[in-house]
């Protein structure tokens, strides 16, 4: 009886895998409409064993979830995959970020391709506009062509452009960057609310993070990976208390800038933050050194962005509008790219009455009242 029912199962499987192939020459010889399905179709290789027919079967009634990206939105998506972690939960993952269509035929293709044990842990730059084979060799083999960056809170610009150029990035081009992130012609929500007369540069948006990206990512590329990793990280509810303090959030971002320049001690930055938030309340002059440095720009002498020493009465004479010394309220745009501490020291700051403070010299600051306050702290802890 068992001899009979195997039998029988043995040749149900040879019909299907007889099938399986008329299918596949039928679908490889038979022209359609989709001429992109005929250059893809290497997605799903002829079958090499009657084991694999099923899944042959199933991805061939799935082609077009095979074949056609998740989206037509080009943006970069960084994806990471842990050390240990399974197919199937790399698959359900893809799917929430909406990189796949369907966790269930991108596992399948896996197991079709026979590549589980190939996918590698680390992070990955992905895009919605991938099809899922071109998803699947690239969470094998990206590693080998990736390196690590490191964008530190406080650069401006400039500095994150000569960074780079020290990399050897395979399409790297320092005044092509430059370029791109001072048109700032880029597509996110988050740029929309910058005034109309405010700089189009991207500066104070280029998120500071470790990046892991290819050798040959284009600047284009890599600053919107920037772009995207800063609408990630600053939160609805960053933005909500933002918004709270009536301030839009390219305000807070040029706020956050100051204080990322003008703290030293990760405790103080609320404090800082408290301290330019009254003065703005008052109409004073915020009269951040940060600023006034900011205008003054590259120091060729000592090849720094920031000059050392200098005195009061040189950064108050800075002729520039970013120079708060002489400019009431905030500069026309960010002086730096700030950390994620800066902007919620910002977005939630210290509840002070504070208007001034000086630096102790050990990068701690004395904070006063008042003006009379003030002149006692530069009396105490002046060099």
């Amino acid at each position: 009886m068992l001899g009979r029912v195997l039998a029988i199962l043995f040749v149900v499987l040879s019909v299907l895998f007889v099938c399986g192939i008329f299918a596949y020459i039928y679908n490889t010889l038979t022209p359609r409409a989709d001429s992109s399905l005929l250059v893809t179709n290497a997605a799903i290789p002829t079958p090499r064993s009657i084991e694999e027919m099923a899944l042959y079967l199933y991805l061939q009634q799935h082609q077009d979830e095979v074949l056609k990206p998740a989206g037509t939105d080009a943006t970069p998506v960084r994806f990471t995959i842990q050390p240990g972690e399974l197919p199937a939960t790399v698959a359900a993952r893809l799917e929430q970020q909406g990189l796949i269509t369907s966790a269930e035929v991108f596992l399948n293709l896996v197991k079709y391709k026979k590549v589980g044990a190939k996918i590698q842990a680390g992070e990955y730059v992905l895009r919605k506009t991938m099809t899922m084979d071109e998803i699947i060799e690239a969470i094998q083999h990206g590693l080998a062509r990736m390196i690590t960056l490191t964008i530190r809170p406080g650069w401006r610009v400039e500095e994150i452009a000569d960074y780079l150029a020290t990399l050897g990035l395979k399409n790297y081009q320092r005044d092509q960057f430059l370029r791109l992130v001072r048109e700032g012609k880029f597509d996110y929500a988050f740029l929309k609310d910058r005034p109309k007369n405010a700089p189009p540069s991207l500066e104070g948006f280029l998120f500071p993070e470790t990046y892991n990206v290819p050798y040959d990512i284009a600047s284009e590329t890599l600053i919107a990976l920037m772009l995207e990793t800063f609408g990630q990280r600053v939160s609805d509810k960053t933005r909500q208390q933002i918004a709270a303090q009536k301030m839009t959030l390219y305000e807070a971002i040029t706020l956050a800038s100051i204080v990322e320049r003008e703290a030293v001690v990760a405790s103080e930055r609320p404090i800082i933050a408290s301290v330019f938030l009254n003065r703005l309340k008052k109409k004073m002059f915020l009269q951040a050194d940060s600023t006034a440095q900011y205008a003054l720009g590259y120091q060729s002498a000592t090849k720094q962005w920031w000059k050392s020493p200098v005195t009061i009465e040189e950064l108050a004479s800075v002729n520039s509008p970013y120079n708060t010394y002489r400019n009431l309220g905030l500069p026309p745009g960010p002086i730096c790219n700030p950390s994620l501490a800066s902007i919620a020291a910002v977005a939630e700051p210290a509840p002070t009455d504070y208007l001034y403070f000086y630096s102790k010299g050990d990068g701690t600051h004395a904070f006063a009242r008042t003006y009379e306050e003030h002149l006692q702290n530069q009396q105490k802890y002046q060099k």
